[in-house]
C-alpha cells in the first residue's frame, strides 16, 4: 500500500498526469462536452497508474478545471463529475481497494486486477452518456480545432505516461512481479520518466510526499488492523453465521443476493468510509457469495463499485468532500448536479450486476 500511495504522488509531481490530460484534451477538446469526456478518460488512465483516488483527483483537476470554467462550465457540475469519476475508477488496477480486498478475502489480486478494467469502462460509458446529454448544446464557436500535427506532438509527449498502466499490467500477468511488488517497477519507471523525459523532478517535494505517504499508509493499515479485529469479534459472536443464514435465504437467487449486497455497501461506503467497509464485511460475505453461486471476482467488482458510489455521494460520503477540497469548490455547489451522475453510476452498476461477463470475461 505505501508504495502505491507514493507512486500516485510521483505521477503528479513528474508531469506524467499532465502529459496524459494534454493529449486527451487535444483529441477531444473541440467536441461538445469534450473536456468533461477528457476528465472521465483522464481519471480512468491515471487510476491505472496510481491506485490512490486523492492522488488521481489532485493530478487531474488543476490541469482541466481552469479551461473548463473558461468555457462556461459551472463549478458545481465540475466537482460533481470529479466525485463521480472517483467512484467510477475504484476497480481500475492498481487500486488500493483491490489490493486490500484481495488481502483480506484471499481472492487472487491478479484476477482482481484483470477483472477490474471493464467494469470501470462500463461506468465511464454511462457517465459519458449523461455528459453528452447535458452538453449537447454547448457553444464551441470560439474553440479552435487542433491540427493533426499538434495532436501527434501531444501524443508523443504522452506516450511514456500512457505506457505505464500497460507496463504494470504486463509485469503482473507475465509473472515478472506480484501485484503488490509491481509498485516498485512503477516508481522506478516514474522517476526515470520524470528525470530523463519530462525533466520535472523537484527534489524539494520528495520529503513532504514521503510524509504524506507514511501518514496515509499508516491510516490505512490502522483501519485494516482494527477492522480485522472487529471482523474476528463478529465471527466469534455468531453474527456472521446469522448473517449467512439471512443472506442465503434471500429471494431472487444470485441476482437478489448481489442487489442486496450493492445496497448494503452503498450505505456502508457512505457511513464507514471505503476500506473499513470492505475489510469488515468482505470476509463475512465472500464465502456466502461463493455458496449462492456468485463468482468471487464478480462479487468483488459489485461491492467495490457500490462502496465507491456511497463513498463519493453526498451528504455523508467522505470522497465527495475530498473532491471539493482538492478542487477548492464549496460542497453546496455540487449537491444538485451530482444527482444525475449518481443515477448514471447506478445504471452502470446494475449492468455490471446483471452481466457477469463484464467482471470475469477476461479471466
Amino acid at each position: 500500500v505505501p508504495l502505491f500511495v507514493f507512486l500516485g504522488l510521483l505521477i503528479e509531481m513528474t508531469g506524467m498526469a499532465k502529459a496524459m490530460v494534454g493529449f486527451l484534451a487535444s483529441l477531444l477538446g473541440h467536441v461538445r462536452g469534450g473536456l468533461h469526456f477528457v476528465l472521465v478518460g483522464a481519471m480512468y488512465l491515471v487510476s491505472g497508474i496510481s491506485g490512490s483516488k486523492a492522488a488521481d483527483m489532485a493530478a487531474v483537476a488543476p490541469v482541466l478545471f481552469p479551461e473548463m470554467k473558461a468555457r462556461g462550465a459551472k463549478e458545481g457540475d465540475l466537482v460533481a463529475l470529479l466525485a463521480a469519476t472517483g467512484a467510477q475508477t475504484e476497480t481500475i488496477p492498481p487500486s488500493i481497494v483491490l489490493i486490500t480486498i484481495g488481502s483480506v478475502t484471499g481472492v487472487s489480486i491478479t484476477a482482481l486486477f484483470t477483472g477490474g478494467l471493464v467494469p470501470g469502462l462500463v461506468l465511464a460509458v454511462t457517465l459519458c452518456g449523461l455528459v453528452w446529454w447535458r452538453y449537447r448544446g454547448e457553444d464551441l464557436s470560439h474553440v479552435a480545432r487542433p491540427s493533426g500535427k499538434v495532436i501527434g506532438r501531444s501524443f508523443l509527449v504522452a506516450v511514456p505516461a500512457l505506457a505505464l498502466p500497460f507496463v504494470i499490467r504486463f509485469a503482473v500477468v507475465e509473472g515478472i512481479a506480484t501485484a503488490t511488488e509491481v509498485s516498485t517497477i512503477g516508481i522506478v519507471y516514474a522517476v526515470l520518466a520524470g528525470l530523463l523525459i519530462y525533466r520535472q523532478f523537484p527534489v524539494g517535494r520528495l520529503y513532504p510526499m514521503l510524509v504524506t505517504t507514511a501518514a496515509l499508509s499508516g491510516a490505512i493499515l490502522l483501519i485494516i488492523g482494527a477492522a480485522t479485529g472487529m471482523a474476528w469479534a463478529l465471527t466469534q459472536s455468531g453474527f456472521s453465521q446469522t448473517l449467512a443464514v439471512v443472506m442465503k435465504s434471500l429471494p431472487g437467487g444470485p441476482v437478489g443476493f448481489l442487489l442486496v449486497s450493492a445496497v448494503a455497501f452503498i450505505i456502508l461506503g457512505s457511513v464507514l468510509e471505503g476500506i473499513p467497509a470492505i475489510v469488515l464485511f468482505g470476509p463475512l460475505l465472500f464465502p456466502i457469495a461463493r455458496s449462492v453461486g456468485v463468482h468471487e471476482v464478480h462479487y468483488a467488482m459489485v461491492v467495490i463499485l457500490a462502496m465507491g458510489v456511497g463513498l463519493f455521494a453526498p451528504p455523508f460520503g467522505v470522497g465527495y468532500y475530498a473532491a471539493c477540497a482538492i478542487s477548492r469548490i464549496h460542497p453546496d455547489a455540487g449537491m444538485r448536479p451530482i444527482v444525475g451522475y449518481i443515477v448514471a453510476l447506478l445504471i452502470g452498476l446494475m449492468a455490471i450486476i446483471l452481466v457477469p461477463w463484464f467482471s470475469i470475461g477476461f479471466l
